[in-house]
């Protein structure tokens, strides 16, 4: 390596010892399993005294390309899984004893579901219609007797008194969220996708986007589920978002509240968003000050709240993301791919959020489609964030992590014949590590910076384009060296703009491709990323 390239590698780690922070908690995951338990990605659950309650969801991994296999029955979930991770037994039971409407829609994909006391509500989600011979969004609420159920899959004793489903259009939604703030549901994005999935162009389907925040009141006496809707929240560009993560908060002001992170796809590309959407009892506020460069797809999320600190922590686990750590250095990867890394957001008391990557990984490219499920006897709020402050040993299994997709390559949307991933059966228990002396989590600064430094495409045949922000114009250099440290090129950006700015270069001359470092330099800013040139 020369010296050059080591001295650029020493900045970037120089900063990033600058920005790092001695973190106020550690996450330790131990790996489980359990025996006949099969994988499962994309799927609800609920709980009682300690047991699980798994419904829908996809046996297998992502799903393919081709229009015939793509989301095929096969695939489908049509049975109920009662899990017990403290004596790892498991229980089955099949669904053909409901009634279709019942089955068709517990045996879907990113169905949205939210549990109260003892039952667990089911909405929408994605799967196949015998009526129509072809995959829809499901229009009901489905509200489940978790008790019950797990009583009667355990005892193998009867399950149709114990689901109770109406119709409504306004809950044929997938890929979204159910939450509730204080006693309000919040219904939160996702969109209603009817037909045949088909990557290739042809019209099989319609999708639209609900961009909205539905929110309604839920009356239910047991027998009888009645709806109070109330004034919707639509919002085209900033919640025209599915399959991101929706996290309970304890907010600044300790009210409670709930964050959009990510998610998929921005209006003017097929990226996933960057921002995040705070959401409180009354309102909404799009934080553009705040970019998130890791876990950009719904995965597994734990919440946590210090208040001594007035700090949420939000830990994020693997999943799929537009970027990666590589080495000290952000990697923007356009193909969206899925990553292993483990990150935190935290919001200050101030309201400022910052993003942090953990130095633990999952053990492979594992968390896309899966889910936290928390140990109801630690210390939370009502909102099932975690009450960092009442932990009383230094380390506290908070819950685990179940199934998800399993890949065996970070990129394999366009090769994907249904061999390159799989859904997994594999259970972590998630621990919080306190009064750790050790471990950084390394802050990312792309995420504080106001540079916001963005390559399209990346990887790219050498033609690309670099987005950047100023907020005010200044002399400003962009280089770009070849992984050993050479200088291929370097320049003065002229015309410039208060806002967002863009560069176009067409680098020639590199007959074998490879990995290359691009910087964007101000008086008062540096921004690094690699960039991938495919020859």
């Amino acid at each position: 390596m020369t010296n050059k390239l080591t001295t650029i590698l020493g900045l970037i780690f120089l900063s990033l010892s600058v920005f790092s922070q001695t973190t106020p908690f550690n996450i330790y995951i131990e790996p489980m399993n359990i025996s006949g338990l099969g994988g499962l990605q994309a799927y609800a659950f609920g709980q009682h005294n300690g047991k699980w309650l798994v419904l829908g969801g996809r046996l297998d991994g992502l799903h393919r390309r081709q229009p015939f296999a793509a989301f095929d029955i096969a695939g489908n979930n049509n049975q109920i899984i009662v899990i017990d991770p403290v004596s790892q037994q498991k229980w089955t039971a099949p669904l053909t004893s409901l009634s279709v409407a019942l089955q068709e829609q517990l045996s879907s994909t990113n169905m949205e579901f939210h549990q109260e006391g003892n039952y667990l509500y089911i909405i929408g989600g994605y799967g196949y219609n015998t009526a129509s011979a072809a995959r829809k969004t499901f229009d009901n609420l489905t509200a489940i007797d978790v008790p019950s159920v797990i009583n009667a899959v355990i005892g193998g004793t009867a399950i149709t008194s114990c689901f109770r489903q109406i119709s409504d259009a306004q809950f044929a939604v997938t890929g979204g969220h159910l939450k509730k703030i204080n006693n309000t549901f919040y219904l939160i994005g996702g969109n209603k996708f009817d037909g045949n999935y088909n990557p290739m162009g042809n019209p099989t389907y319609t999708q639209v986007y609900t961009d909205a925040i539905r929110k309604f009141d839920i009356t239910d006496n047991g027998s009888t589920i009645t709806i109070n809707h109330l004034p919707t929240i639509t919002d085209a560009t900033n919640l025209h978002r599915r399959d991101y993560n929706a996290v309970p908060q304890i907010l600044p002001t300790g009210e409670e509240g709930i964050t959009a992170f990510s998610g998929v796809f921005q209006l003017t590309v097929d990226l996933p968003f960057l921002n995040c959407v705070n959401i409180d009892s009354t309102s909404y506020v799009v934080n553009n000050s705040f970019q998130q460069y890791y876990n950009h797809y719904h995965c597994a999320v734990l919440p946590l709240y210090s208040t001594i600190n007035n700090e949420m922590h939000n830990v994020f686990f693997g999943g799929i993301a537009q970027y990666y750590d590589s080495l000290g250095i952000l990697v923007q990867d356009n193909n969206v791919p899925f990553v292993k890394t483990i990150a935190r957001v935290t919001r200050n008391s101030a309201g400022t959020m910052a993003e942090y990557k953990l130095p633990v990984e999952m053990p492979g490219l594992l968390g896309a489609g899966a889910e936290f499920i928390p140990i109801k006897t630690v210390p939370q709020f009502n909102n099932e964030v975690f009450k960092l402050d009442d932990f009383t040993l230094d380390s506290t299994l908070v819950g685990y992590i179940y199934g998800g997709i399993s890949s065996t390559a970070a990129n394999i949307f366009f090769t994907n014949t249904g061999t390159q991933s799989s859904a997994s059966s594999q259970i972590f228990k998630v621990y919080v590590i306190k009064n750790s002396t050790v471990g950084i989590h390394d802050l990312n600064e792309q995420s504080i910076g106001t540079l916001k430094m963005q390559i399209f495409p990346n990887p790219s045949a050498g033609d690309f384009v670099v987005k950047f922000h100023l907020n005010k114009i200044v002399e400003t250099k962009i280089s770009f060296y070849s992984i050993d440290g050479k200088k291929i090129e370097e320049r003065i950006l002229n015309n410039l703009q208060i806002g967002e700015n863009i560069f176009q270069r067409k680098i020639k001359n590199l007959d074998l491709g490879g990995t290359y470092i691009l910087t964007i330099e101000t008086p008062y800013e540096k921004a690094t990323q690699k960039i991938i040139i495919e020859p």
